[in-house]
């Protein structure tokens, strides 16, 4: 009974409740699960590993893309809505389950973060949106190893729980992604305890779930409501797809993160490197104008395939499709049409059909017919003449002038500094805006805008010293001296609340007496204990005196004693 609502239930009960198989209590010795039936070849597992990785990273830039494309809004609590979460799987062709999980990996890596993108989104109402950081660009850049360490070591540290995004609170509704509701500080921690346990059973070695619960439940038993079955399911589903669980068995780039030191990823990066398959520097061009990759490209191919190609299948072998569109995309960024068919020639193992080079010809030709500039002001004149005498000075070299017709140029100056040197050139020049008013260029003075403290990182929580394991259990020991002593106790327990001469009057007839106390103290931290000491001394309102069991001394302050008791030696 916990109050007249509420009453408090075995964990068994829970687990019957949910159709789990209750632990036995009968049985103390140390649960040894059947290994699971399903074996598999410890290349068999990395290759898996392998792959899963590679389908996240190419999931992660796509979703980096749609934000960087199309931010998405933040709710009030801060969160990132359902609606949000759905139109980014849609655009992504990926589960709203998986994208939840994405994103929150990029919220922990500080590859994504809320505020006030630049550019800002069509329809912006100065509100804030999530979208891509400085620090995705170098991601996006960085080869695969690199790019699944990252993404590993946030999953690994992450305290939240990805897992329940989408399933209903207290109140029935949605858990968002990114919201506070998923907070967990424990969940680092239960993640690393369900993984090391998980690794007990071998290399290439798969233990079942209610077998793992057993193994769990029976290592850490005051952890029993927390290593549910259903958290034991989700937290190897997240770790499955990062790419440190394969096949229902821990990894060796599993193994690695969880030994690795924090700071070092030296040993994971290397067995991330030997995890993933060997990239391939060719592709398969076929005659439906598309390109098929035999799995992953090195990254200079890879950037220069996504270039002229749309991606239409992804896996361990790609598809990629050429289309008009696509043609157009790589003539943009300045390659003409025989640098393109001259790549995909060099790296085709199939000669490249006939119908793609008139493709890529037909669309070179039509491509640039009309262009379009980049300006930042304009200098427009009704005499020609004085425009000419403008071009001649040496001024027009310094703003970089260009003339587009006789009354008309161009610079990639800004206003306010074109007409300031060609005021000091002795022209007298005004400002006018697109309508051809003149406008007012005065200084206003200096303005800041707001900006957002970054976020820091959680610390890491570090494995407690010697000291202090001997220091908590020493506390514990005491413990359980002072709850076998006050059964036994004889004097009448004077508190500190009743009068302060009583207790000293008790303290020192123990003094007299050589009688061990019972003492109830109350630290500079505000925590209760009690402890079974022999005085030895008594004076400036501390008693000096040594615990029952050790050779230590301590001194105990008068005014922290909450009860006093004499005890039988």
């Amino acid at each position: 009974r916990v109050d007249e609502q509420t009453v408090e239930l075995p964990p068994m009960v829970g687990q019957l409740l949910r159709g789990e198989a209750p632990i036995r209590a009968d049985d103390l010795r140390r649960p040894t699960p059947q290994a699971s039936k399903s074996r598999f070849s410890p290349a068999d597992v990395e290759a898996a590993a392998g792959g899963e990785a590679i389908e996240l990273i190419r999931h992660t830039t796509t979703v980096l893309r749609i934000l960087g494309t199309a931010p998405a809004a933040l709710l009030r609590s801060g969160a990132l809505g359902v609606r949000e979460l759905r139109r980014i799987a849609k655009a992504a062709d990926l589960d709203p389950q998986r994208v939840g999980l994405i994103v929150e990996l990029l919220s922990h890596a500080r590859l994504i973060d809320a505020g006030l993108p630049d550019p800002p989104p069509p329809g912006d109402t100065g509100d804030q949106y999530f979208a891509p950081t400085g620090a995705a660009d170098a991601w996006l850049h960085q080869p695969p190893d690199r790019q699944w360490s990252v993404l590993a070591a946030a999953w690994l540290d992450i305290p939240r729980r990805p897992w329940q995004i989408g399933t209903p609170d207290r109140d029935g509704n949605a858990l968002a992604a990114l919201s506070a509701d998923l907070f967990d500080a424990y969940a680092p921690a239960q993640r690393r305890t369900i993984l090391e346990t998980l690794a007990l059973a071998g290399p290439a070695q798969a233990w079942e779930v209610a077998g793992l619960c057993e193994v769990l439940v029976w290592s850490y038993p005051r952890q029993m409501r927390r290593l549910t079955s259903r958290v034991v399911t989700e937290t190897l589903r997240e770790a499955r797809d990062v790419g440190l669980v394969a096949h229902g068995c821990v990894t060796t780039v599993g193994r690695t993160a969880l030994a690795g030191e924090p700071g070092d990823d030296t040993a994971l990066v290397a067995a991330m490197h030997k995890a993933l398959p060997e990239p391939v520097d060719h592709f398969l061009t076929q005659a439906d104008l598309t390109l098929m990759v035999p799995g992953p490209l090195t990254p200079e191919l890879a950037e220069q395939v996504e270039l002229i190609a749309d991606l239409e299948s992804g896996g361990a072998a790609s598809v990629y499709r050429i289309t008009e569109a696509s043609v157009r995309r790589a003539l943009d960024t300045g390659r003409s049409s025989s640098e393109l068919i001259t790549m995909l020639t060099a790296h085709s193992r199939t000669p490249v059909p006939q119908s793609l080079t008139y493709l890529i010809e037909d669309v070179a030709r039509r491509h640039g017919q009309l262009r379009v500039g980049v300006a930042s002001s304009f200098v427009r004149c009704e005499d020609p003449a004085t425009l000419a005498a403008v071009l001649r000075s040496d001024v027009a070299g310094r703003l970089a002038l260009r003339a587009l017709a006789p009354t008309v140029a161009v610079a990639h100056a800004e206003v306010r500094e074109v007409i300031e040197a060609l005021r000091g050139a002795g022209f007298a020049p005004a400002g006018e805006d697109s309508s051809g008013a003149l406008v007012d260029l005065r200084e206003i003075g200096s303005r800041v805008g707001t900006s957002r403290r970054p976020r820091q990182p959680s610390p890491r929580r570090s494995a407690p010293t010697e000291e202090q394991l001997l220091s908590v259990i020493s506390r514990l020991r005491a413990g359980d001296r002072a709850g076998r002593a006050s059964s036994s106790a004889t004097g009448r327990p004077v508190r500190a609340t009743d009068a302060g001469e009583s207790a000293t009057a008790l303290i020192q007839l123990a003094l007299r007496a050589s009688r061990k106390l019972l003492i109830g103290y109350v630290d500079g931290h505000g925590s209760a204990s009690k402890h079974v000491v022999s005085p030895l001394s008594l004076g400036a309102g501390q008693l000096l005196a040594e615990e029952s069991g050790t050779d230590d001394s301590r001194q105990f302050w008068l005014h922290r004693m909450t009860s006093v008791e004499l005890l039988d030696n």
